[in-house]
């Protein structure tokens, strides 16, 4: 479990640290917002991304891909994070293409294809509910003919609008609660009796709400073997959570970097408050916790490169810490600035709300820590 770059991820890095701070600044953010963009990104920005190798990063090379793996597309993330860029590459090139790099067969390659070159963003339909749980999952697939008939509803589905295809986790047997009986479908999103309701959430992103009233799709649309759907669901799952507590970290260090800068300009009482001992004591503080997040997720996403039995556990740990240090870093910052920190002048507030969303996803603190305590037998 390596928490270093290897030279090669050092130039990544380096690369997306410039890449994302020129063209995905915080202020593009505020500009899809503020003129409500119909897409919310930018899809000039996205084809760059593809260039780049960025959207086909954990696609496999005979794909079109890179290939380069989780920790890879962590590093990307936390740049993402740090400037707040607004892009599809969670959805599409994190969780799909691992649902379908995982599942095998030819409508999964020809996706993946998609997927790298940019021409196609995939969503994947996990959640039901106000709260992360995927076996809670009530959405049904019933066998019809030479296909399957699929029902139910999925909430907070990341970038739903925009896809061009949507991954749908229904149960095909067994009942809610149950790992077994669980499958992934493609589903596209001209598909009859598919209803998308785009939502724009806190942080001014992208989700949806789906209606699925007896969609049909063939058997070629389904992902992997059927009740087993489990197995791909622990992949996505794992590299999903890493690589959100990558972000977590870009965004958490971003926003405390702003709130240092803005604390050893402003002045109070005559003196400049950076000078102050209790501000200093709750930087210290900020600043080991940030040290200790990174290493915590340099080793979940260094443990799904390598296959590590217990990846799926140590992105749920990092998921769970990352949530609370980058809530903190983003929370005291607000506090250090004061009054303005309440304002939209200043893009303290911005990155708070990114967090408590990134929070959420895949799952926040509470759902990690008795996931855990549930796999340790208590």
């Amino acid at each position: 479990m390596s928490l270093l770059l290897n030279d090669d991820e050092k130039m990544l890095s380096e690369t997306a640290e410039g890449f994302f701070k020129d063209k995905a600044p915080v202020s593009a953010l505020r500009k899809l917002r503020d003129e409500r963009d119909e897409n919310g990104y930018s899809k000039s920005l996205w084809s760059e991304m593809a260039e780049m190798g960025f959207a086909g990063v954990l696609v496999p090379e005979e794909q079109g891909g890179v290939d380069m793996g989780v920790k890879a597309a962590g590093l990307l993330a936390e740049h993402m994070g740090r400037n707040l860029s607004a892009t599809p590459f969670f959805s599409s090139s994190v969780l799909s293409a691992t649902a379908l790099k995982n599942s095998g067969g030819d409508l999964a390659k020809s996706w993946l294809e998609k997927i790298a070159s940019g021409e196609a963003v995939v969503a994947l339909g996990l959640d039901e509910g106000p709260k992360h749980n995927p076996l809670a999952t009530q959405t049904r697939a019933t066998r019809s003919g030479n296909g399957f008939k699929i029902s139910g509803h999925k909430t907070m589905v990341i970038d739903a609008h925009i896809a061009d295809a949507l991954i749908i986790v229904a149960r095909t047997s067994g009942e809610e609660g149950d790992q077994n009986g669980l499958s992934l479908f493609l589903v596209e999103k001209d598909a009859n009796n598919l209803d998308v309701e785009r939502t724009i959430m806190v942080d001014s992103r992208n989700a949806g709400r789906l209606v699925l009233n007896d969609v049909e799709v063939t058997a070629d649309a389904l992902l992997g073997e059927v009740d087993n759907g489990i197995e791909i669901l622990k992949h996505v799952l794992g590299a999903g959570r890493a690589v959100l507590s990558a972000e977590l970290l870009g965004a958490g260090s971003r926003a405390f970097d702003d709130t240092v800068a803005y604390i050893k300009e402003r002045k109070q009482f005559g003196k400049i408050i950076g000078e102050f001992q209790a501000l200093q004591h709750r930087v210290s503080h900020l600043y080991s916790e940030l040290e200790l997040c990174r290493s915590a997720v340099f080793g979940a996403l260094s443990a799904i490169d390598a296959g590590d039995e217990s990846a799926l556990q140590y992105a749920g740990m990092a998921k769970s810490k990352l949530g609370q240090v980058a809530k903190l870093a983003a929370l005291e910052g607000v506090q250090m600035h004061g009054g303005v920190g309440m304002t939209d002048e200043y893009d303290i507030g911005l990155f708070l709300k990114r967090i408590r969303v990134l929070q959420e996803l895949l799952g926040d603190g509470n759902y990690h820590l008795n996931d855990f305590a549930v796999n340790q037998g208590y």
